[in-house]
């Protein structure tokens, strides 16, 4: 008995350990110049033959340039890491912020739960500065909050900006939408790894509180020999104390609160996920503001990259005085693919498409319905009072969709920077993720093209604030929400301009 008993238990462990074995992700493993020209011309046949938009802003000549080099790179093995950026490098050229590559599934399991050393800074960029927002290295007292950095291992700002939106895709020529990419959380320490690879310290140049230059080296953070628990980071704060007082309530990442005494509410509206019950919060928003007789309403978009376009219409009917179209043109290329089996959810999409679209005399499967119909404005708790709509780089999609509707609306100013999504259209709606089956990489594949307005200017460019708010020194410093303090500027300057 104990003969079979150990033999059983021998059995087990080494089942296990097969199966352990095969599910370990290695970073650091390389995939051979023949499977990965495999992955990257079915990348391109994949985007040349589905995706709608791929001339939009480059011509076929400049883009057909960028897919033969990427290809004619690859020259030896490279590791997934790698190969993500050559794919990157080159879907930037597209122009489409819905167009990104990300990682295979099995490396996104492993970074979850890998504790990776990494550059230890947190920076915001804009125009020819960064500056420090967080230091995991608590104890260095040099880089603190508000730190204006010269120069990373001899790289000018000008020179590390330039190279890394080399690789941040976004809507047309919107610059902003790359500076913000850059600037939200950790974002400039992931790519700037997988640009000059793992670095074990850094030369930085900075500016000390006499705005004299002085210089460093602080090594790579690791997180095995400190613990997240341990840390405090400067979060932003307003520079005036609100006086908010009941009713407040939030909806995950939504939420609202009221000054009655300032007659103000403000709103804070981080997605139009579908699955964030925001119908329910967007009714008791505006009813609550109707009830309590609100007469300055900010929203707060600057971190809401989009999602459900039917749920940013909605939203829109609360706000917009007039009828309104969602787009003036909404098609796709193709119904099917013959890459189907690469392609997420393929059947359940080409079965939708097959019902909503129609081919019309372009050879594009027209989206009929929204571009004909117009929808109307709430009658019942539509806000008429004075909206301020905070936005910047990181408002994409959905968000800019619903900027773009309520621009040039009189009781409605828009506050900040240029959107990341554009003003013109964008590429979206439906947006599978296609897997390449040797490496894993996966890219996101919008299928269908919407132009809002044809009648405006295709220059590339996302919604433009009526008022700019742009980020200083100072104010980030001292954790001043700029944006915010620029609004309530002006609702004081409308209160005396009322009250003469």
């Amino acid at each position: 008995m104990k003969t079979i008993f150990y033999f059983f238990l021998l059995t087990l462990i080494f089942f296990y350990s097969c199966k352990t074995g095969k599910e370990i992700y290695s970073p650091d493993k390389k995939f051979s110049s023949d499977v990965l020209k495999q992955d990257y011309q079915l990348f391109r046949n994949i985007l040349e033959e589905s995706h709608p938009s791929l001339y939009w802003y480059i011509s076929k000549d400049s883009l057909d340039y960028y897919f033969d080099n990427g290809y004619a790179s690859i020259r030896d093995s490279m590791t997934e890491s790698q190969f993500k950026m050559l794919l990157s490098y080159v879907i930037t050229k597209i122009d489409c912020g819905h167009t990104v590559v990300k990682n295979s599934k099995a490396y996104s399991k492993y970074f979850d739960t890998a504790q990776l050393k990494t550059f230890p800074l947190g920076l915001k960029f804009w125009k020819d500065t960064m500056i420090v927002t967080a230091n995991l290295n608590r104890r260095d007292s040099a880089l603190r909050r508000g730190t204006v950095i010269k120069s990373i291992n001899g790289w000018t700002q000008p020179q590390l900006r330039d190279t890394f939106f080399n690789y941040i895709s976004t809507d047309g020529h919107s610059e902003c939408g790359k500076y913000q990419s850059l600037s939200t959380g950790f974002a400039f320490a992931s790519l700037y790894k997988n640009i000059f690879g793992v670095r074990d310290k850094f030369d930085i140049v900075y500016l000390d509180s006499n705005g004299l230059e002085q210089a460093k080296t602080i090594p790579l953070y690791d997180f095995k020999a400190d613990t997240m628990n341990r840390m405090s980071f400067p979060v932003d704060h307003l520079s005036k104390k609100k006086k908010s007082s009941p009713p407040k309530f939030s909806f995950f990442s939504s939420n609202l609160q009221i000054d009655t005494a300032g007659s103000t509410a403000f709103m804070t509206l981080n997605t139009f996920d579908r699955n964030n019950h925001l119908r329910k919060f967007f009714r008791r928003t505006f009813e609550t503001i109707e009830r309590n007789h609100i007469h300055y309403l900010i929203i707060d978009l600057r971190s809401n990259g989009g999602g459900d376009a039917s749920i940013s219409t909605l939203f829109t009917r609360y706000l917009i005085d007039k009828k309104f179209k969602v787009a003036d043109s909404l098609y796709a290329s193709t119904r099917n693919s013959k890459y189907d089996k690469y392609i997420e959810k393929s059947f359940l999409y080409n079965t939708m498409m097959f019902f909503v679209t129609k081919k019309k005399s372009d050879g594009k499967y027209h989206f009929g319905y929204f571009e004909r119909h117009y929808f109307s404005p709430k009658t019942k708790h539509h806000f008429n009072g004075q909206a301020y709509i905070l936005i910047g780089g990181n408002s994409f999609s959905a968000t800019t969709l619903f900027a773009g509707s309520v621009k040039g609306q009189s009781n409605i100013t828009l506050v900040g920077e240029e959107t990341g999504g554009g003003y013109y259209g964008n590429t979206a709606w439906i947006i599978p993720d296609a897997t390449l089956p040797n490496t894993g990489l996966r890219f996101r594949l919008p299928r269908f093209r919407l132009i809002v307005d044809k009648t405006r200017e295709k220059d590339g460019r996302g919604v433009m604030p009526d008022v700019f708010a742009t980020p200083t020194v100072e104010a980030i410093r001292h954790g001043i929400d700029f944006k915010v303090e620029k609004v309530r500027e002006l609702i004081e300057l409308q209160n005396v301009q009322t009250k003469r």
